[in-house]
């Protein structure tokens, strides 16, 4: 079983960074595939990035170059750093830990709130 706890979303105006981190309990969870997904209101969840155990990354066309995604497998960690947000992304914001390739679970946390003004 693995439990994400994510953090450091918030308000940031237009072109504003904000940092997430999620995370992640559990022996296992340093070689799943960790991403960030995100739903704005009546929308459905969508991808933002991913990467692997080995830090190979995959990122959504609508943050490419603006989105990094990064982790600390000692510390069992994931983090996207945001820069030069846009108001269409206000969201909630997932943290995803994927184990299904390993015959485990897929696990959210919770959602971190990611408001962008205009």
């Amino acid at each position: 079983q693995v439990q994400l706890v994510e953090c450091g979303g918030g308000l940031v105006q237009t072109g504003g960074s904000l940092r997430l981190s999620c995370a992640a309990s559990g022996s296992s969870a340093n070689i799943y595939t960790m991403g960030w997904y995100r739903q704005a209101a009546g929308t459905q969840r969508e991808l933002v990035a991913s990467i692997t155990w080995s830090a190979s990354t995959n990122y959504a066309d609508f943050v490419k170059g603006r989105f990094t995604i990064s982790r600390d497998n000692a510390k069992n960690t994931v983090y996207l750093q945001m820069n030069s947000l846009k108001p269409e992304g206000t969201a909630v914001y997932y943290c995803n830990a994927d184990g299904r390739a390993y015959y485990h679970g897929n696990y959210w946390g919770q959602g971190t709130q990611v408001t962008v003004s205009s």
